[in-house]
């Protein structure tokens, strides 16, 4: 996948548009005069525009191509019927659904309601919820050339004028763009005792133009869950929204930090003292001394006052291990159906927590946890116990978002107001969408809580 300006793809409806339809029929033919000013060129490239999303992993939600002159659709809407797209995946073809179209400067969707402006590219989006969406399994799925798009109709203004001609050849994808993520450097790091972690490193922008600048940036460690343990150095980025939210422009707008997201690789660890792969010794040494070099290395760049953990499910569970191991070093940390050890939560209880966790988990059970300690329920009663005040709430998981951060922040307010820096979340049962174990789709969505985190200082 290549480098692209940082920008981000966000979620693609197929709302109707008010301006005139463009017309594809073969009627009023203009003079090639007119077809010549408005005539493309050829096509130099076509790719798959990709997104991360909080609850259906990684998906395919356009396609962009690029002519080699400018578009002008003039302010008309491209019928979606006017081009043909498929998708061949794991063996298997099938159409994708098409749902908007229109001309833009560059390889991005454009989520407002008439989207678009003239340029070189064609965006044709696709439905989300197409069975055939997904862009990984457990690794990435094979995507160069797995796309076909071809125009099946001529596409003209009403006054018969033509835009974009159809034709017989169809168009392959020759990239995968997936924004955010293709922001991230890959690398890796052997520890001491030789153990191997890969990473992807997300740098922000001040440092980028100036890595001699003296300014200092949080950093924020994503901690993925159980089914990301692979050796692609990409599914922690892309199975869940978690690295992603801390380096979206809009949040680095705000709150430029580093953001590093280790993977655990294969065979699977499996050696911690619960059967987990975030207390796995070998893997928890090397988690610990790849922060600890990270740190040291960029020394003038890292504000060690505001180092921030945040994981989920399994990573929830590495966090409180983490925490514990190393209760002096981290300012916060998001912790989300995770579970750990009731007896060493005495020795966190100074550190700022946002824990959340559905009700009615199965894998990750709210109270009994997982493999004999307990879920986040208990651990938050096992804080309270050794000194820490808790501040809960419940709400359903599937709130609008307004709704959702009004609650977040009604919570807020009331554990600033008990002076208390342990905040919990549960969701009630049924609520949360696709799982009840992905109680993380809205955590990461919530500014409330993202906002909260970046507040946080040793």
């Amino acid at each position: 996948m290549r480098a692209i300006p940082r920008r981000t793809v966000l979620a693609v409806t197929a709302g109707a548009l008010a301006p005139p339809a463009v017309s594809t029929s073969a009627t009023a033919a203009p003079s090639e005069g007119r077809q010549a000013a408005f005539g493309p060129g050829p096509v130099l490239r076509t790719d798959l525009l990709t997104q991360v999303t909080p609850r259906n992993n990684w998906l395919v939600t356009a396609v962009a191509i690029q002519y080699a002159h400018r578009i002008d659709l003039r302010g008309v809407t491209v019928p979606p019927t006017a081009f043909q797209v498929q998708a061949t995946v794991g063996g298997r073809t099938a159409a994708r659904t098409v749902t908007r179209v229109y001309s833009h400067t560059s390889a991005e969707v454009d989520d407002r309601s008439r989207p678009g402006r003239p340029g070189d590219h064609l965006i044709i989006e696709l439905d989300p919820d197409d069975a055939n969406a997904r862009a990984s399994g457990t690794d990435p799925l094979p995507l160069d050339r797995a796309y076909s798009v071809r125009q099946v109709a001529d596409l003209r203004t009403p006054e018969g004028e033509l835009v974009l001609k159809a034709g017989p050849f169809a168009h392959r994808n020759d990239d995968v763009i997936t924004p955010v993520a293709d922001d991230f450097t890959a690398g890796s790091f052997a520890d001491s005792a030789g153990f191997e972690l890969d990473f992807r490193l997300y740098q922000p922008a001040g440092f980028l133009r100036n890595p001699r600048t003296r300014t200092r940036y949080p950093l924020v460690v994503t901690l993925h869950g159980g089914g990301e343990v692979a050796d692609n150095n990409m599914t922690q980025l892309t199975s869940n929204r978690i690295a992603v939210t801390f380096a979206k422009p809009e949040r680095q707008r705000r709150d430029p930090a580093f953001v590093l997201s280790p993977q655990i690789p294969l065979p699977r660890p499996m050696d911690g003292p619960d059967g987990t792969d975030w207390t796995d010794a070998k893997v928890q040494a090397a988690l610990i001394e790849l922060i600890d070099t990270f740190v040291r290395e960029h020394s003038r760049n890292v504000d060690t006052e505001r180092l921030y953990l945040v994981g989920l499910s399994s990573g929830g569970r590495g966090i409180y291990s983490l925490l514990a191991e190393r209760p002096d070093v981290f300012a916060a940390a998001l912790p989300t159906a995770g579970w750990g050890e009731a007896a060493a939560m005495e020795r966190i209880t100074h550190i700022p927590i946002w824990a959340d966790h559905s009700v009615d988990d199965p894998v990750v059970p709210y109270r009994e946890g997982r493999f004999g300690n307990p879920g986040t329920w208990t651990l938050m009663n096992a804080l309270e116990t050794a000194g820490a005040r808790v501040t809960r709430g419940e709400w359903a998981n599937d709130l609008p978002k307004t709704e959702f951060e009004a609650r977040s922040r009604a919570l807020l307010r009331q554990a600033r107001a008990a002076r208390s820096h342990v905040l919990f979340t549960s969701y009630t049962a049924g609520t949360t969408p696709v799982s009840p174990h992905l109680s993380w789709a809205q955590t990461y969505e919530n500014d409330v809580v993202i906002d909260w985190l970046f507040a946080q200082s040793r």
